[in-house]
Parts: structure tokens; C-alpha cells; sequence
């Protein structure tokens, strides 16, 4: 079950089966909040099918996604280092199955495994460059600049062209910061200059972005 995760690589079969025998698989639907930004929780999530968002939201409920977790991703690493209450909040996107690990069992997974210690420290400081990336991205970067990078950060080669999973306007619009009525007007117009394609909301890159709009 857990062959995939990014946490694990390199740990061998048994060692696998060991820290899959301490997990509890849950099964989620479609929108459904599987941690809430503030709650108090300590286990660790580890996807094994579906897709997620990561996200957090004000008071109006007005929302900037922070990341997309999809099959082999982790979530929740924070708790197992302190106590403190949840930083964002998960959705499920799809329907979805998580296996759910304690803070208690993770630890003493840790204890003798030191990989897995430094894949978990190595996933914390990819995640803040990205963090920093974003930041940098609203600070330095007009709307266009913004979507033209969020599309090829969430891009994926298939076939020889650069593939997103399913986006709509207003997840691209809380991704960048923006309105979705200028998102979907920076979209019309890339798909009218044959720059993307859309299909059942899978965006294909067709040719390179232009570096200004």
C-alpha cells in the first residue's frame, strides 16, 4: 500500500508491511474536509488514491490554494513535530482513500528507520521553496504572469505535451489570487491564440506560453 509514498522510498518490503499494519485506511467522498484549518489533530494522512486540495480561507470564506495532493503524497507531517493546531485545511477533490497513521505509531516507526527521517525533512523544505516561490509569484508577477506559472507548475508530460489535471477557473483564480472573471478572460484568450487546449477541464499546453499578455 504504501510503495508509492514519497515518505518511504528506498525503506524494504517488510518494513512497509510493518508501518501498514499500524495504519487505518479511511475512504472519503467528493468535498468532503478531511482536516480543517485550526483543528487539533495529530496523525499523519498518506494518499493513496484520489485528489486533494490544500487550502486556507478567511473568515468570508474567500479561499487561496496553497497545493494539490495526489496519489504518493503526504499530509499532516507538521503535527507529528508539535502540537500546535492545524495550519490549512484538506478537501477531497474526487473521491478519495487515505491511510491514517498516529502520532505515537509514526514515531516509533521513525525511531528505527532514520530514511524515512530525512525523506520527511527533505518533503518539509521542498514544500517551503514552493511556499517562497508563491510568495514571490504574488509579490513580483501580474495576474497573467501568475496563471501562466501556476499552469506549468501543476503541468505533466503525457505524451510529449504538458498535461494539467482537471482545474477549473476558480481553482486557477484562488491558486493566483485572483478574480475568476480575469482568469477566465486570460484562458479565452491563450485558447484563442492556440496556446492551450481544453479537454472535460484537463488543460493541454499546445506551445510554449508567451513570457508577457
Amino acid at each position: 500500500m504504501f510503495q508509492n509514498v514519497s515518505l518511504f522510498q528506498e525503506l524494504p518490503e517488510a518494513d512497509l508491511d510493518a508501518l501498514s499494519s499500524r495504519a487505518v485506511t479511511r475512504q472519503y467522498r467528493r468535498q468532503t474536509v478531511v482536516i480543517g484549518q485550526g483543528d487539533e489533530s495529530d496523525s499523519l494522512y498518506l494518499v493513496i488514491s484520489g485528489r486533494l486540495k490544500v487550502y486556507r480561507s478567511d473568515e468570508d470564506g474567500k479561499e487561496v490554494i496553497l497545493a494539490f495532493l495526489e496519489p504518493g503524497d503526504s499530509f499532516g507531517e507538521l503535527a507529528l513535530l508539535d502540537k500546535e493546531p492545524r495550519s490549512a485545511s484538506v478537501e477531497t477533490m474526487e473521491s478519495s482513500k487515505l491511510a491514517v497513521i498516529s502520532q505515537g505509531d509514526f514515531r516509533a516507526f521513525l525511531a528505527g528507520h532514520p530514511q524515512v527521517a530525512i525523506n520527511l525533512i527533505q518533503t518539509l523544505a521542498r514544500r517551503n521553496r514552493l511556499l517562497l516561490e508563491s510568495v514571490s509569484d504574488l509579490a513580483l508577477l501580474d495576474v497573467y504572469g501568475r496563471v501562466a506559472r501556476a499552469l506549468l507548475k501543476e503541468a505533466k508530460s503525457e505524451n510529449g505535451k504538458l498535461v494539467t489535471a482537471k482545474l477549473t477557473h476558480q481553482e486557477i483564480a484562488n491558486m493566483v489570487g485572483s478574480s475568476r472573471e480575469m482568469v477566465s478572460k486570460i484562458m479565452k484568450e491563450l485558447k484563442f491564440g492556440g496556446y492551450i487546449s481544453v479537454d472535460a477541464k484537463r488543460i493541454t499546453i499546445e506551445n510554449r506560453l508567451p513570457v508577457r499578455w
